[in-house]
């Protein structure tokens, strides 16, 4: 089973090598060290947002935030008569 921080490397990966771009090319347009980029797309990463965010933008990517489903709240511990 991948992991989150896997399977956005694996992303990552493919849509570089979709656009052509090495991984040196990729780590100077990035403004990051190309280990980076390697233990980014490898998984092992754990970059800062600002750092995913340099990591996003040549790639053409943007950072998306929405709320998960809300479920009802019950009120099970509640036992008026």
């Amino acid at each position: 089973m991948n992991t989150k921080s896997e399977e956005i490397g694996q992303l990552l990966r493919e849509r570089r090598r979709h656009l052509g771009i090495s991984q040196i090319d990729f780590a100077k347009l990035a403004a990051v060290a190309v280990h980076t980029v390697s233990d980014i797309e490898s998984g092992k990463g754990n970059p800062t947002l600002d750092v995913l965010l340099k990591v996003l933008d040549p790639l053409g990517l943007e950072l998306s935030v929405k709320p998960r489903e809300i479920l009802p709240v019950t009120n099970a511990s509640s036992n008026e008569s």
